[in-house]
């Protein structure tokens, strides 16, 4: 048997399917024909769900192993990048209205605070997986238990054996026909909450794109439109929300697969999670690469950037300008309603002229602010309005963005290139 492992005729066991109507059983038909002495005793004592569902937790855990790395290295591609712009000022934004200043490498940290959550996530699921080993048709074990006739510390032993074999830690102590589908709902929960962050993350650089202050990659000869020939649609990131809805929505079977199976199993589990469990890691694989891709061509436009806080920083300012005017001698109260007063012609502008911020000009022509004149070009330092974020961008990278990933070190080379 071990001699002929590998030796697969899938053509036989393609007929032999065709006539059994049965998966595994023409397997073991084929596997008898390569080993005519073994046919006796192949499948003896067990279930299809003892070769079936052994086999799904091992392409589980495999997959989680495949994905764990790509994802690592979407982090580092991105700890770099905020590493880059730790300083940038950029404008903030609440309920998508200009908010207090941020810079463009804290905005990035909160993406990859999400993955790393996301990459834990994944670990423990991993991690949790368990065997489902040697439980026979109901999960009693009484076939194994009547091989060893009677003896039950040969089918413990039996079982650990089989566990250890495949490479697991431990199997599941209970069991019907399959492992409880409660752990599909688990593996889907965890991919499809990384579909969730990916989509967020991809959002974001759309809408930054729409402002022109930040833009995925686009290659030389890249058409963004076939009837706009100007546009530069950000079409990588539109793949990964499309996708990762996708994604998100898978964990939808395995939550009614569970809930659905009637005491120790029924069959119609089997054809939902043979779609469902593998789209899912391979939507996810794809999203990542696809992240990846943007995450190492990301484009920052510094002087839109700049631009765009030139037109919303004299606001921000005002509480700045009232506490100088006050330390200068001024009354409070006065500086408040005469800066209501300028902030509003500045606001009509705007809005009903379509003009540049001209609150600044306002305020250095009235003799009233004087006392601070000199002082407005300090006052309006874009740096200091953005708080500590480049200090909390130093100490998350350092503290636990660079020691999640020590793990994957091995395995951060190479840039990935979409045929897409």
């Amino acid at each position: 048997m071990e001699a002929n492992l590998d030796n697969i005729d899938f053509n036989m066991a393609a007929e032999e399917e065709k006539k059994l109507r049965h998966d595994v059983m023409a397997h073991v038909h084929t596997f008898a024909h390569c080993c005519p002495k073994a046919a006796a005793i192949i499948h003896l004592g067990a279930t299809s769900c003892y070769v079936g569902d052994n086999t799904d937790l091992i392409v589980l855990r495999d997959g989680f192993n495949l994905l764990l790395p790509k994802l690592a290295r979407v982090i580092s591609r991105l700890a770099d990048f905020a590493e880059k712009y730790a300083d940038l000022p950029t404008l903030g934004f609440t309920h998508y209205q200009p908010a207090q200043l941020t810079t463009v490498g804290k905005r990035c940290c909160l993406w990859i605070q999400d993955l790393c959550m996301d990459l834990q996530n994944l670990e423990r699921a991993r991690d949790d997986l368990r065997f489902r080993g040697v439980k026979g048709t109901t999960g009693t074990q009484a076939s194994f238990l009547q091989l060893f006739e009677g003896d039950h510390s040969k089918v413990e032993e039996l079982d650990r054996l089989v566990t250890a074999k495949a490479g697991f830690k431990r199997a599941y102590m209970v069991t019907g026909q399959t492992y409880s589908r409660k752990v599909d709902i688990e593996v889907l929960s965890v991919l499809a909450s990384l579909g969730a962050s990916i989509h967020k993350i991809c959002t974001d650089i759309r809408l930054l794109a729409n402002l022109k202050e930040i833009e995925e990659p686009f290659e030389k000869d890249q058409i963004g439109s076939s009837a706009m020939p100007y546009k530069r649609n950000p079409m990588r990131s539109e793949r990964c929300c499309s996708l990762a809805r996708h994604l998100m929505t898978l964990v939808l079977d395995p939550l009614q697969t569970a809930s659905v199976q009637w005491f120790e199993r029924t069959l119609d589990d089997s054809a939902n999670r043979r779609v469902c469990l593998a789209e899912a890691f391979l939507t996810a694989d794809i999203i990542l690469s696809t992240l990846q891709n943007i995450s190492e061509g990301l484009v920052v436009y510094p002087k839109v950037i700049e631009r765009r806080i030139r037109q919303e920083l004299p606001f921000m300012a005002t509480e700045n300008i009232i506490m100088a005017m006050v330390k200068a001698g001024g009354n409070r109260q006065d500086c408040h309603e005469k800066i209501r007063v300028l902030s509003q012609q500045a606001a009509a502008v705007v809005k009903q002229e379509g003009g540049d911020n001209d609150f600044i000009a306002r305020v250095r022509a009235d003799p009233y602010f004087s006392p601070i004149h000199k002082q407005l070009e300090s006052l309006l330092d874009p740096s200091s309005f953005t708080g500590r974020a480049p200090q909390q961008v130093a100490k998350f990278l350092k503290e636990e963005v660079r020691p999640v990933l020590i793990p994957y070190q091995s395995k951060m080379g190479g840039k990935i290139e979409l045929a897409l």
